[in-house]
């Protein structure tokens, strides 16, 4: 049975936050931007098998995988001796979907209180903050976290293509943590306006395209799927390592396109069903504003043609609607495959679609699409990649190497069908 009594309340004097790690670059940006106002915060980078056997110890294990990675990750945390349960509360960011991930905050009250822990939690969410928590929203907050997820995406796109060609290995890598140094404590102290933003975006193209790197060939690999599954480390087994491991080229999609899916739901509602209209211009004005700093992200990259520039959320808006309609907004919905034709049309036709075993909005999304993939792009290779607690990581890697043999063989034959971007 639930706890009946209040839940208690978050106290920035007292509390530190323990965020769960969901990006591999974008997290200690944001963490920066909540330090910026005045908030103790760490992001939990543990990993392992001991950190999802903590998540199924105290979760069902029916909950879905993301669920016991993240939730893990805190539970872990708080049970491992290394914090004061008395000093810290715990957030969880939730997108308000009608899926299992919209139930995360009860289901960790409810492990707390089988530990008989009293720790606040902060829920952070497009449709939801926590009432009474303690944690407040600005403004200023939300323009500056929007500027550290364009920071991220960018460091994420540029590492993604330099790191596989450079001719020193470790050079990219490097230059992205020195990047994460000084955006971190420029979005700790200063305002993140619009101006300042595109400055340090042209810089750090400027940055990455000096990095000397070898004229070859790679096989290129695009990552989609779950949005936690797709990003986490932790929760993909280290996918991106692996790949890289493999000497492939591989790009993952930034997270500002679907932050922007996400605002436009309630215009989309409108579109197709009717409804609030102060929903849709509220959704229309903040989409607006995303807008600008995906044209920003895009004009930086516009000297540079070796680098993959993304398209906007309208752009992707038209991939999408090829495959499925707009109203399909569950989980990763439409924008999924959207990303999947974005990559293929990109020249990265070997693509994995990481999903948690049992999500049926992913499954959907995903595997349900892959038909219509084979009539309109017979030359891509998609596997979709199921992850969960029990699954072995051995029999994934084998999978992704099988998707990965015959795209070898075309890049020694004459007739290149992938090509470098360098």
């Amino acid at each position: 049975m639930a706890a009946t009594h209040a839940a208690p309340i978050f106290d920035r004097k007292k509390h530190t936050l323990l965020i769960p790690d969901l990006f591999p670059i974008h997290m200690e940006l944001l963490a920066n931007v909540i330090r910026a106002s005045g908030y103790r915060v760490e992001v939990l980078r543990t990993s392992g098998a001991e950190v999802k056997e903590a998540g199924l110890k105290y979760i069902h294990n029916d909950m879905c995988y993301p669920a016991i990675c993240s939730l893990g990750q805190q539970l872990h945390a708080i049970t491992s001796g290394a914090y004061d349960p008395q000093e810290v509360a715990l957030v969880q960011f939730q997108t308000g979907g009608g899926c299992r991930a919209s139930n995360y905050s009860m289901i960790l009250r409810k492990a707390l209180d089988k530990l008989g822990l009293e720790i606040p939690i902060v829920t952070l969410g497009f449709s939801t903050l926590s009432r009474n928590s303690g944690f407040s929203l600005t403004p200023a907050m939300c323009a500056r976290a929007l500027a550290a997820v364009t920071y991220g995406d960018l460091l994420l796109l540029l590492g993604n293509q330099v790191r596989p060609y450079e001719a020193q290995p470790g050079q990219t890598q490097s230059l992205i943590r020195r990047w994460e140094a000084v955006l971190g404590k420029e979005l700790s102290s200063a305002r993140a306006s619009l101006g300042r933003v595109k400055g340090n975006l042209k810089k750090m193209v400027r940055s990455f395209a000096a990095v000397p790197v070898r004229a070859v060939k790679k096989v290129k690999v695009g990552i989609v799927g779950e949005v936690y599954v797709k990003y986490s480390p932790f929760a993909n087994n280290q996918l991106e390592e692996f790949l890289q491991g493999q000497d492939c080229e591989y790009m993952l999609p930034g997270f500002l396109g679907f932050l922007h899916y996400c605002l436009a739901g309630p215009a989309v509602d409108w579109e197709l069903y009717g409804g609030s209209q102060f929903r849709r211009q509220l959704s229309l004005f903040l989409g607006k504003i995303v807008f600008a700093y995906e044209k920003a992200l895009a004009r930086s990259l516009a000297d540079y043609p070796q680098f993959h520039t993304p398209p906007s959320y309208h752009q992707m808006e038209e991939k999408g609607t090829r495959i499925l309609s707009k109203g399909v907004k569950m989980g990763e919905g439409w924008y999924l495959p959207a990303e999947m034709v974005e990559l293929i049309e990109s020249g990265y036709d070997r693509i994995i679609c990481a999903q948690p075993f049992g999500c049926l909005p992913n499954h959907i999304v995903g595997r349900g699409t892959l038909q219509r993939f084979r009539e309109l792009y017979p030359q891509a290779h998609i596997l979709p990649l199921d992850y969960d607690a029990s699954l072995s990581r051995v029999n994934q890697e084998n999978r992704i190497k099988l998707l990965l043999t015959d795209a070898r063989e075309k890049i020694a034959a004459p007739a290149a069908g992938l090509v470098s971007s360098f």
